[in-house]
């Protein structure tokens, strides 16, 4: 079958598959858009974004987040529900094809490993991340577009594609601070010319609420946000979908305070680590791809909070190991093909209530993407990379 025309039929069974999950299931559920639907309704009437008697079902994102679920919020219900889904859906696509993009020429007669085996491995986080009507795909593919820039301005000198993706950069962190993970990573590149644009975005973004809440009541609504998460955050560390590496430590039973220390150390090893990595790429052309792979894919581990379904921003990490799974010895190969199968198969319908729940509570998953990031760095110091 001609390459052209399996690319369209996978398109298409895609966009089918989206729109049958959609009117089945997912606009009767999106309980996570909901959320956010009603702080941007809050939000236009200048009343509080954080308040303790939603309980499970509080606001937990910047007051700048508010302001972009606004124009959603003059939208009934359904019909917002609708849009949101078409976005996020839209992001989905985006982060394949600009994976396959920055992927470059191997990506070319590598259709399985650089869109459909990880789309398969991911499955579950994508279906998850459609149901609760997240967020965490449209920051994925607004990184990956910064990718794509950057990777532009490396191989031609452009300052205007160099402060559109401190651009993008500065907006993905304004809708979730996670993506500040690279930041150190400008520095380490002396990116400056990225830096300015998006912490110029990050300033508006702050700004921003005060159109509703005033100056004094910005700074307000800024500080309940703080105060929100430090309340919350706790009660959460030990919650069976988080996956971060905090997590992993308070469910093997640490004092809190102990696990914190260890995550300190086990951040500042990984970071280091990281450095490593850019540096052993930085005299290798396109060395910039497997560097945000690695990037993307560390965001739920390091973040506090990183449930489950962020993994989708694995994306690229999946696809650049499989792209090289051939390179890897016999042995190693086993042990990846292993290490996949055990997160496209971790389903709830498959495990079932309680096998589900001791697997995500033995934090399997968080160890699974450490795995990834051995074979990562692998590839990078094995020259592939």
């Amino acid at each position: 079958m001609d390459l052209r025309l399996r690319r369209r039929l996978f398109a298409a069974g895609l966009v089918l598959a989206a729109a049958s999950a959609f009117f089945l299931r997912v606009e009767k559920r999106m309980v996570d858009f909901t959320v956010n639907y009603q702080a941007g309704d809050r939000i236009s009437r200048g009343e509080t974004l954080y308040r303790t008697q939603d309980e499970h079902y509080q606001f937990k994102y910047s007051p700048y987040c508010a302001v972009i679920y606004l124009p959603l919020s003059f939208l009934p219900l359904p019909a917002a529900k609708g849009l949101w889904f078409v976005l996020m859906a839209a992001a989905m696509a985006a982060i394949v094809l600009l994976t396959r993009r920055l992927l470059g020429p191997r990506s070319e007669g590598f259709f399985w490993a650089s869109a459909v085996w990880p789309a398969v491995v991911l499955a579950k986080f994508f279906v998850r991340e459609l149901d609760l009507g997240q967020i965490n795909a449209v920051v994925a593919a607004i990184l990956l577009g910064m990718a794509v820039l950057l990777a532009q301005d490396e191989a031609r000198r452009s300052p205007v594609k160099a402060a559109l993706a401190g651009f993008l950069w500065g907006t993905a962190v304004a809708m979730k601070p996670y993506a500040a993970i690279f930041l150190p990573y400008f520095f380490v590149k002396r990116k400056w010319n990225v830096l300015w644009p998006g912490l110029l975005v990050l300033a508006v973004s702050f700004f921003a609420p005060a159109a509703f809440f005033g100056f004094p009541g910005n700074l307000t609504v800024h500080l309940e946000w703080i105060e929100s998460l430090s309340k919350s955050t706790p009660a959460l560390l030990s919650s069976q979908d988080n996956v971060s590496i905090l997590a992993f430590l308070v469910k093997k039973a640490l004092d809190l305070g102990l696990a914190r220390l260890v995550y300190g150390g086990a951040v500042l090893v990984l970071g280091w680590a990281v450095f490593l990595f850019v540096r052993r790429g930085r005299t290798r052309q396109g060395s910039l791809f497997a560097e945000a792979a690695l990037l993307l894919m560390l965001i739920p581990l390091v973040s506090p909070l990183g449930w489950d379904y962020t993994f989708l921003a694995a994306f690229p990490a999946v696809a650049l190991v499989f792209a090289h799974f051939r390179s890897f010895p016999p042995v190693v190969r086993v042990l990846l093909a292993v290490n996949f199968a055990v997160i496209g198969l971790s389903l709830y319908d498959v495990l079932g209530r309680e096998a589900y729940a001791a697997f995500m509570n033995a934090s399997v998953l968080t160890v699974n993407f450490l795995v990834l990031a051995a074979a990562l760095f692998a590839l990078r110091f094995s020259g592939k990379a």
